[in-house]
């Protein structure tokens, strides 16, 4: 995977426009009922990082951070203020936030997942890029020590145990997560309203798979 484990400069990212994308594909019957389906069990994020009016400074370190990933060619890590951690955006990270799996003795890694619930119904979704040193684990009611009792691989989201949770322990996690993404386009236009400001009309920005 061609990808840049550097962060969008969170100043640039922050007011940008985005959200989860899916793709469904809608069959309408002669009946008039419809079959819905989706090639996709997890949903794609994009944004517009379309700056307003911003410092000469600001723009010159937008080409730069665009130039060094090529365009398109490397992804790069997204801070998405919206969602961006295990809890609600006003409540401190917590290692009981969000429920990852349950021990069997044997297995000793486990992906991080955030679970979003409405109702009876809820999804997980995989978290390959946490915010390396904001992840904490517990496994039931105790919290345990990173690099002692467990080592979190900042790369992929995963938990490596230093011993495998016993059966039916469940594994608890908080943290904060950057999204895995790229430069949607070739290409960047920049206007300069004056000597001291411009704008960045159009910043696509596409999550990738990792």
């Amino acid at each position: 995977m061609q990808f840049h484990d550097v962060r969008f400069p969170p100043t640039l990212s922050f007011g940008a426009l985005g959200g989860p994308q899916r793709q469904t594909d809608v069959v309408t019957l002669a009946n008039g009922f419809e079959e819905r389906n989706t090639p996709w069990a997890h949903s794609r994020r994009r944004y517009d990082a379309g700056l307003g009016m911003r410092s000469i400074d600001d723009l010159q370190d937008l080409v730069a951070f665009f130039e060094a990933r090529m365009g398109q060619i490397y992804g790069f890590r997204w801070k998405d203020w919206a969602d961006y951690k295990s809890a609600k955006a006003e409540v401190p990270v917590a290692f009981g936030d969000q429920s990852i799996g349950f021990g069997d003795g044997e297995t000793a890694s486990f992906q991080i997942y955030k679970t979003y619930r409405s109702g009876a119904q809820s999804y997980k979704r995989p978290i390959t890029k946490p915010v390396a040193g904001t992840v904490r684990v517990g496994l039931e009611q105790d919290e345990l020590q990173e690099g002692v009792e467990y080592e979190v691989d900042a790369a992929t989201g995963m938990i490596t145990f230093a011993h495998p949770p016993d059966p039916e322990v469940e594994i608890f996690a908080g943290y904060e997560f950057d999204v895995p993404v790229r430069f949607d386009t070739d290409r960047i236009l920049v206007s300069v309203e004056s000597f001291q400001a411009g704008q960045v009309p159009d910043v696509p920005v596409i999550e990738v798979r990792v």
